[in-house]
């Protein structure tokens, strides 16, 4: 299972050039909420893995849970 680390670093790649504010209004929480998930300082809960998995077009299983050499 990947560390909060590796999941932050999937989270920014995903984010690309958007900015953290507008991905945070689609998935409905605060874009400081969403800089501390990039961070790994924080795992976000069930129900916002499943709208960020569903905002960036990919599993809540590849995205939090598949090792790397899992993807």
């Amino acid at each position: 299972m990947p560390t909060n680390i590796e999941v932050g670093r999937r989270l920014r790649k995903l984010r690309g050039g958007e900015t953290r504010d507008d991905v945070a209004a689609a998935v409905g929480i605060s874009a400081s909420t969403l800089g501390m998930y990039e961070c790994g300082r924080r795992m976000p809960r069930d129900e916002i893995k499943i709208s960020l998995a569903h905002y960036f077009g990919t599993t809540v299983q590849a995205l939090f849970f598949n090792d790397i050499g899992g993807k």
